[in-house]
């Protein structure tokens, strides 16, 4: 039996569909944080990469391939998940629930070529403009709670305000 068929015989069963994606950020020279949004192939709409787990790969590393594949993103993910959120998707003729896991990618460069490059449309946005352009309310509740952490956690580090991309002075 294919994959699809597979598919299908699950969703009908009342059991979402599993697939892993990509939370790919990064920060920008001012010490903003920025977040990757690309088009979907099918319908143009604004997602994160994502795709079906592949077989004897940890869910990890699959979102890290999808990542490659879809915006030549090369960096350090997270093995642990952040979050997850569900959306429709259509399979030829019917919609099917599908449960997506994410995993944070830290992005430390992107390749010149990649296999999906004429295929979609990339944007690094704010965690806001990226959480409002999404369709899934879930998964931009994901990505601001995402950046919020984000931004508490390496603002020791990095000595700038990440919301306003300002030094940050002793009184704070």
């Amino acid at each position: 039996m294919d994959k699809v068929k597979q598919r299908k015989r699950r969703a009908a069963h009342g059991h979402p569909l599993q697939q892993v994606a990509a939370l790919a950020y990064r920060w920008s020279e001012a010490g903003r944080l920025e977040i990757l949004v690309l088009s979907s192939r099918e319908t143009s709409r604004p997602v994160i990469p994502k795709g079906w787990p592949i077989r004897d790969r940890k869910d990890w590393k699959s979102a890290e391939i999808e990542a490659r594949q879809e915006a030549g993103l090369v960096g350090r993910i997270a093995r642990k998940r952040i979050g997850q959120y569900r959306y429709w998707k259509r399979i030829d003729r019917q919609f099917v629930l599908v449960q997506v896991s994410v995993y944070p990618l830290e992005v430390t460069r992107q390749l010149e070529d990649w296999p999906e490059r004429n295929q979609r449309m990339l944007a690094w946005l704010s965690p806001e403009d990226a959480a409002l352009l999404v369709d899934e309310t879930d998964l931009g509740t994901l990505i601001l709670e995402f950046a919020g952490d984000l931004r508490r956690r390496e603002e020791p580090r990095t000595g700038f305000r990440a919301e306003a991309g300002k030094p940050v002075d002793a009184a704070g």
